[in-house]
């Protein structure tokens, strides 16, 4: 653990638990200078999607800067997106995107003819009738396996083909990633 010491006006301050901490944007900001630019992404998903910030307040904190890491910042400020609901979903898309497959929506709920819930989709093209899942490691757990095992049939079932993605695709991104989605997508009628 470093500590670092920063002279911040009260406006980029908030309380938790009664002391005063950096706003979540301001937080997001100072990261520029520690983490790459997937990760900075990830980090803005997540505010976004848990309404910690909007994108204005993390444009803002990106234009006061004058510090190592704005560039790395500024690319990442049109790659986020609220709706993401972990890291590893923020990577597969960032990595989609890269592949030049068209951006997917984020945690779309699929229900049935009957507007009954089936699944929530990490990822998806509602056009095409494509989903991609990040499956980590909770995925392994005796329970959440069976729920899934039981959800993949109720998926194929409303006509919906689904690619999972689990960590070791990630390693070779295009044929464990961008390769399998593209099959699927061009299978269901799209051309690049």
């Amino acid at each position: 653990m470093r500590g670092h010491r920063l002279d911040l006006p009260l406006e980029y301050l908030t309380l938790r638990h009664g002391l005063p901490v950096p706003t979540p944007a301001e937080t997001w900001a100072q990261l520029g200078a520690l983490h790459r630019v997937d990760d900075l992404v990830a980090v803005g998903d997540a505010i976004l999607t848990r309404e910690l910030a909007e994108n204005a307040d993390l444009e803002e904190a990106v234009r006061r800067l004058a510090r190592r890491g704005v560039r790395d910042l500024r690319e990442a400020l049109p790659l986020l997106r609220a709706g993401a609901e972990s890291p590893r979903e923020t990577i597969v898309r960032l990595i989609l995107l890269r592949g030049g497959l068209p951006e997917p929506e984020l945690n779309r709920d699929l229900r049935d003819e009957d507007g009954r819930f089936v699944a929530r989709l990490d990822l998806a093209y509602p056009e095409y009738r494509v989903a991609v899942e990040y499956d980590g490691r909770q995925h392994a757990e005796r329970a959440q396996f069976r729920r899934d095992a039981d959800r993949w049939p109720a998926i194929a079932a409303q006509g919906w083909l689904l690619v999972r993605v689990v960590d070791h695709h990630l390693h070779d991104a295009v044929s464990g990633v961008v390769d399998p989605v593209a099959r699927a997508l061009r299978s269901r009628g799209w051309r690049p």
